[in-house]
């Protein structure tokens, strides 16, 4: 198979939207996870949806729906873990994950985590944007930029190694990453491209932000 496949992130609980998919709500001519199945499909070999419950709410969208494969909604790594199973099953040596509340991240993504994983023997990538001056600094690696754990090009190679450690009770994305040797893909461009939907007022920035991308 020809480069990765792509797994979209919506297994999170979406409490600060008072809980229900984020994904679902609406955007545009439809929904956010429109939006982000339109920004991924052109980039990726196939698709499929990380996200649990009722599978079928999602039937409209036409992709596999990925449950998590351990217990307690124990973080985005779990999602990663799914879609590496999956992707396994289908003869991918790797996935790129997207997060199903970010509904315009870059149209260069996979392109990008795949040229810095260049020369790895597991590619293994995570998003990174520059720090702002008055930017939080919860995600900022060791080089001074804010990572996005949840874009990211990740190798099935290493999915027992991951299901071990998430066992073990591994929830911080960068300590395995790291782990790993995983390195960081510089985006460096305007705006916000990994602006994501946690509040209604995002939502209501996200409708703004839809005039400026058509």
């Amino acid at each position: 198979m020809t480069g990765p496949l792509g797994v979209i992130l919506a297994g999170g609980l979406a409490t600060r939207m008072g809980g229900g998919d984020k994904g679902l709500l609406p955007l545009g001519d439809g929904t956010i996870l429109n939006q982000v199945i339109a920004r991924l499909s052109p980039q990726v070999a196939g698709m499929a949806l990380n996200a649990n419950g009722d599978p079928t709410r999602f039937d409209a969208f036409g992709l596999p729906v990925l449950p998590d494969p351990l217990p307690d909604f124990p973080g985005p790594l779990v999602g990663v873990l799914a879609g590496l199973d999956w992707a396994a099953t289908q003869g991918a040596d790797t996935i790129v994950t997207v997060a199903a509340d970010t509904p315009f991240f870059p149209e260069t993504l996979v392109a990008h985590l795949s040229d810095t994983a260049q020369d790895m023997p597991h590619p293994l990538v995570l998003a990174a944007t520059p720090r702002g001056e008055d930017e939080k600094t919860k995600s900022m690696s060791r080089s001074g930029l804010i990572r996005h754990p949840t874009f990211g090009l990740w190798p099935t190679a290493l999915r027992d190694d991951l299901r071990a450690a998430l066992q073990d009770g591994l929830r911080k994305v960068v300590i395995w990453t790291e782990k790993h040797g995983g390195r960081e893909a510089l985006f460096d461009i305007p705006g916000d491209p990994f602006f994501n939907v946690n509040t209604p007022e995002d939502l209501a920035r996200a409708q703004d932000m839809m005039k400026d991308h058509g």
